[in-house]
């Protein structure tokens, strides 16, 4: 078997990517493009899924990333090329269609630390903590465009989207004063008996603080949630508002509607149930500001 080496294996990739006509897409928090750095040769490859938000927030999109027919789904704030190459699990990437991407930077996080050897074999490998325990991650994401940003030798792109950001979280924090005091239950469903609720060191608990309103959920949590959780916790919320934060299971759909415990609770009653569209609830500044406008929208119709 002949051994293809690393210069082969990009110009192949580039000839693929211009014969299905590869072009990236703009991102809101980035006014210029790319192009106008010296790291707009830089090939990524993003094996996390909030450093691929961050890559994408700066302008400099990954030609390849993990788990795509999902991320599609979860994260539709960052509408990556369809030529992305698809790199597997994030728990067990493909390594002959990274090695294939010939990528100078892989980005990855400390979920991943166990694959770090194996990929720093292919390229060097950027690192940087969004979730980290006991602390709101929010922070950590925002900072994150800027620590990226530098390592890619593009800081201007970094205080551009932060600055971006920030002005977008304040607009909305603006739009949310009315219901600044009252508080906010987070709920994913998994059935129709238990849920995932969000502390204040996830994604959406942190964001919920930055807008300046309340989370109900002042327990603890593992990995910035709590799971699962009895359905019944949710009657010690009575002056809360749920926000759904995905898609309910069709099979729990049914079940809630006729569940007399759901049915009797005082936000279900008083009408402050709100469903939001799907967000990535382990995903970087798009992801965070997607779900306070989704957010916005849905308690301004409150």
């Amino acid at each position: 078997m002949v051994k293809l080496d690393r210069s082969y294996r990009r110009r192949a990739f580039l000839q693929l990517l211009a014969a299905t006509g590869f072009a990236g897409l703009s991102s809101p928090l980035h006014a210029t493009s790319a192009a106008s750095s010296g790291a707009a040769d830089l090939r990524l490859a993003a094996i996390d899924w909030a450093m691929l938000e961050t890559a994408w927030a700066l302008g400099h999109k990954p030609v390849a990333a993990c788990e795509l027919i999902r991320f599609r789904v979860e994260s539709p704030a960052v509408p990556l090329p369809q030529e992305t190459l698809d790199l597997g699990l994030r728990g067990a990437p493909n390594f002959e269609q990274l090695r294939f991407a010939a990528p100078d930077l892989i980005l990855s996080s400390p979920f991943y630390t166990r694959h770090e050897a194996a990929l720093s074999a292919v390229a060097p490998v950027f690192s940087l903590p969004l979730f980290v325990r006991g602390e709101p991650s929010l922070p950590h994401a925002l900072n994150a465009l800027e620590g990226l940003a530098e390592r890619l030798g593009d800081r201007q792109a970094g205080e551009r989207a932060r600055r971006a950001a920030e002005d977008r979280f304040d607009r909305i924090a603006n739009r949310l004063k009315p219901q600044v005091g009252r508080p906010v239950m987070l709920i994913d469903f998994g059935d129709s008996r238990h849920f995932r609720a969000f502390g204040f060191d996830s994604l959406y608990g942190s964001t919920l603080t930055r807008l300046g309103l309340v989370n109900a959920w002042q327990d603890g949590t593992q990995f910035s949630f709590a799971a699962p959780v009895p359905i019944d916790r949710l009657a010690e919320m009575s002056d809360a508002s749920f926000v759904i934060v995905s898609p309910i299971p069709i099979e729990a759909q049914a079940q809630l509607q006729r569940s007399v415990l759901w049915n009797a609770l005082s936000p279900v009653k008083a009408g402050r149930v709100h469903q939001l569209a799907a967000t990535n609830a382990f995903g970087g500044v798009p992801s965070g500001l997607a779900f306070a406008e989704g957010l916005a929208d849905a308690l301004a119709t409150a």
